[in-house]
């Protein structure tokens, strides 16, 4: 079996694994400890005496090797705070007005890619694949190629991925396509993101050699974030929440505090469904825990300003001595007492204006009881409405939309729910985590060996 050695803007150090919050993380793992393979990438660190030299940081637990590398403090400013969460992020979410490019931060991402480009190869031994994730690192399998590495490069993108309209007005988009090409395989969340590729590839150079485009709409170990509900469900932090609510409903919101999660919709939404069905006053808690992410971008302060706005508007409007109908928490908690909280949940909202997958609308059906479920509320946007066609669908740029959505899962029969549920468990448990890794890893190597024949 080939080694497999993922490469990942972070990398989910040992001490972290059993913390982490995120899909990539819980995702790659187990393919790691299986394989004995090796995750490479930033340490999330920056070191002001940074003068361009340095090594790769290693260390083994449970067979897998973590490399990792520091970023300097110009590299962090360009490179990450700049082009990554500045440029690509915004603009892969189609939201331009928030595009800021300079030509400094372009070449700061090309400068840190090739960075990374040059310490991977002397790391590698032979016979590995290499699996490249997200928009942190779009060149890095082609600066390998010019490195030598002969080995399969397969990518995945996380996020959406923009019509050509929106992707042409990206300064230096060219390079980026031409970049995506080199790779064997590039993977995407849904159809329409991977049609959108292909047509942008159209478009910019018909005659292009394109790579093998496929969709892997990666998915969550069903048993695993069960397990881990249910301990989150007992523990002292899940008796806390229960005993705090008094028997009241709980809808229940989990994002990183973002623009593109559609945080400001949803707060609206919340403060018209307690206007216009007051049966649901003093009856409902809504918990949205957003723990606060690119604090440096100044687009993420002033989101957190205005929710903090309307967090205090809306109790300020409703709330009674005994009761306060949001509850709204910047921090982040350990992960299975995250998975308590969603078991404990009536209603699920993950209503992003636009998202890649969104794993908690998946880890919210996981956790649920089979025999009381709750009832989830998902924004059509989010890659995870494509499996998860039970949940309640909406568009969260209709405000109304969303409150009868809201009004629709807090009143919704209990068979109802219980049919709704096992048709999205069905779903995940068709799709899962392994069923995810196993496919493209797959595909990987088919589309190397097929690239390799056409080069004969």
């Amino acid at each position: 079996m080939s080694r497999l050695v993922t490469v990942s803007n972070r990398v989910a150090l040992p001490s972290q694994l059993q913390a982490a919050q995120g899909g990539l993380a819980v995702g790659l793992r187990s393919a790691l400890e299986e394989s004995g393979g090796m995750w490479f990438g930033w340490d999330g660190g920056v070191d002001e005496r940074i003068d361009g030299l340095r090594q790769p940081r290693v260390q083994t637990a449970n067979g897998v090797r973590y490399a990792t590398l520091r970023l300097s403090r110009l590299e962090y400013d360009r490179y990450y705070l700049g082009y990554a969460n500045q440029v690509l992020w915004p603009l892969f979410h189609y939201r331009m007005s928030f595009v800021h490019c300079r030509r400094e931060r372009i070449e700061g991402y090309w400068e840190v890619n090739r960075l990374f480009a040059e310490h991977l190869p002397p790391l590698l031994e032979g016979d590995e694949i290499i699996w490249v994730h997200d928009y942190h690192f779009i060149p890095l399998g082609q600066l390998l190629r010019e490195q030598g590495v002969e080995a399969p490069i397969g990518f995945f993108l996380h996020t959406p991925f923009p019509p050509w309209d929106v992707f042409r007005a990206l300064p230096g988009h060219e390079p980026l396509l031409e970049a995506l090409c080199r790779y064997d395989l590039v993977g995407f969340q849904t159809r329409i993101d991977r049609d959108n590729f292909l047509d942008c590839l159209t478009h910019y150079r018909p005659q292009l050699q394109r790579p093998r485009a496929e969709v892997f709409p990666i998915s969550i170990d069903v048993d695993q974030v069960a397990r881990e509900a249910q301990r989150g469900y007992n523990s002292q932090q899940g008796r806390r929440l229960q005993q705090s609510l008094r028997d009241r409903r709980l809808m229940i919101g989990v994002d990183r505090l973002d623009y593109s999660k559609g945080l400001r919709n949803r707060f609206e939404a919340y403060e018209a469904l307690l206007e216009q069905h007051s049966e649901h006053r003093g009856d409902v808690v809504f918990l949205q825990i957003a723990p606060v992410s690119r604090g440096d971008v100044p687009e993420y302060e002033e989101i957190r300003q205005y929710l903090e706005y309307l967090a205090g508007h809306i109790n300020g409007r409703f709330a009674e001595y005994d009761w306060v109908p949001l509850r709204y928490l910047n921090r982040g908690f350990h992960r299975s007492n995250i998975l308590g909280f969603l078991a404990r949940s009536d209603v699920g909202l993950i209503t992003p204006m636009r998202d890649g997958m969104n794993l908690v609308a998946k880890e919210f059906v996981a956790a649920q009881d089979p025999g009381d479920p709750g009832a989830l509320v998902l924004s059509r946007y989010a890659g995870a409405a494509e499996e998860l066609d039970g949940a309640v669908l909406v568009n969260p740029y209709d405000v109304d939309q969303m409150v009868d959505a809201m009004h629709q899962a807090l009143t919704m029969p209990l068979g109802e729910r219980r049919e709704r549920w096992q048709q999205m468990m069905d779903a995940l448990r068709r799709q899962d985590v392994h069923r995810w890794r196993k496919d493209f890893i797959q595909a990987l190597h088919d589309a190397h060996r097929a690239r390799g024949s056409e080069a004969l």
